[in-house]
């Protein structure tokens, strides 16, 4: 039986993950600001958000694994202090191929939820793990929302590297509070060595036919999420709206309606079986895509499909998860880590390619491309779930949902 921890320990824990994620996050909102500061195009400045996308596509695959190999208490503490070394060099970048560098450095190492979701759930008895880890999520999922919020808020009223080094000083701050909050706990389980750790994700992903598919899910709304919030900067601050950056933090606060329906996604997945989630959140990201495209006539009328079109996709994305997850943690359980490893970083690949077509998109066809570039990433979405999502075979010892 685990030692219980301290009460407000999964607080500290949740605020962390919600701290650490923000950092891939807040540069989506800061395009138009980074683009004016280098006198660069904004499809240009937009690559700061794909490599922070990529870094952590990268962290997640070559950091995460060492969790089932190293003590986890000092990595994080190593992984929140690179990332707030990085932070501060991307605050006071003399050039945009510098802060290219930082912001990779920056997505790579802030993978500190991805290990502090496997911790939490190791520290308490079974029958509390799912509220403990729904906590850790919420502080991850609160941390999304708001770091574009964040980054158009104080990007607009300071500069965009005000964002940068006030982050730098807030993970250093998290730095020396979870190394005092986090018990030291066992040694790792795991002796295999590095590139075992990394061949075996590898191999997941080619054994097991229900995480290629939920990380195809995944990837494919996460790409139509990553260009619509990517190019969305560009289109509230060009002339169909002519609104400031602060208006993009504001919008990004709507995506609260998805903290309150992910417990109902669970449930639903619990209930009905992941893949009836899957499809309806695979059509809700179909239905967003065409209400978003009625934000490109501007007005208030536009405003408001924009809003409607933003909540739903958020709704979408975030449901997909839940049901994506569900599914995949139920295959191997002496293996989730690497299957959670595998999975999340399929995930932001496809958030990374989303982000730098939905700019390239905004740039060649107006706000009509990028909802043209969400349909049809859902679009591809659906048609491997009419094709993939067929009753499987299972072999004893095995689990297929």
């Amino acid at each position: 039986m685990p030692t219980p921890p301290h009460p407000r320990l999964p607080l500290i824990m949740a605020l962390a993950c919600g701290v650490a994620v923000a950092n891939v996050y807040f540069p989506q909102a800061l395009t138009p600001l980074i683009a004016h500061g280098f006198a660069v195009s904004p499809a240009t400045a937009a690559t700061v958000a794909t490599v922070a996308q990529l870094g952590y596509a990268a962290g997640i695959f070559l950091l995460v694994p060492l969790g089932d190999r190293l003590p986890r208490r000092p990595l994080i503490g190593t992984l929140l202090a690179a990332t707030t070394a990085a932070l501060l060099a991307a605050g006071l970048a003399p050039s945009l191929g510098f802060l290219l560098a930082a912001g990779a450095v920056v997505g790579a190492a802030t993978v500190v939820p991805q290990l502090l979701i496997p911790l939490a759930a190791g520290l308490v008895a079974p029958e509390r793990r799912g509220a403990v880890i729904g906590t850790l999520q919420g502080g991850l999922i609160g941390g999304i929302l708001l770091a574009r919020t964040f980054g158009a808020t104080v990007g607009g009223a300071l500069g965009w590297r005000a964002p940068y080094l006030i982050a730098a000083a807030l993970t250093a701050l998290l730095t020396v509070v979870l190394a005092k909050a986090l018990p030291p706990g066992p040694g790792p389980a795991g002796t295999e060595r590095y590139p075992a750790l990394l061949a075996q994700t590898v191999r997941l992903l080619a054994s097991e036919p229900a995480l290629r598919r939920s990380a195809l899910y995944q990837a494919t709304l996460f790409a139509g999420f990553s260009a619509a919030w990517t190019a969305l900067a560009l289109l509230v601050t060009g002339p169909t709206y002519r609104l400031g950056a602060q208006a993009v933090g504001l919008l990004a606060l709507i995506g609260a309606a998805s903290m309150l329906t992910t417990p109902a996604a669970g449930r639903l997945a619990d209930g009905h079986g992941p893949d009836r989630v899957n499809l309806g959140c695979i059509l809700g990201a179909l239905l967003a895509a065409a209400v978003l495209g009625l934000g490109g006539l501007g007005g208030i009328a536009g405003l408001a499909a924009l809003i409607a079109g933003l909540v739903l996709l958020d709704i979408a994305v975030q449901g997909n998860q839940v049901a994506n997850q569900a599914r995949i943690l139920a295959l191997r359980p002496e293996a989730r880590a690497r299957l959670n490893t595998a999975y999340m970083t399929c995930s932001f690949l496809g958030g990374s390619a989303g982000s730098a077509l939905g700019v390239r998109a905004q740039a060649a066809f107006g706000w009509g491309g990028v909802c043209a570039l969400i349909a049809l990433a859902a679009a591809v979405a659906l048609g491997a779930h009419i094709w993939l999502a067929r009753p499987i075979r299972v072999r004893p010892g095995r689990v297929h949902t």
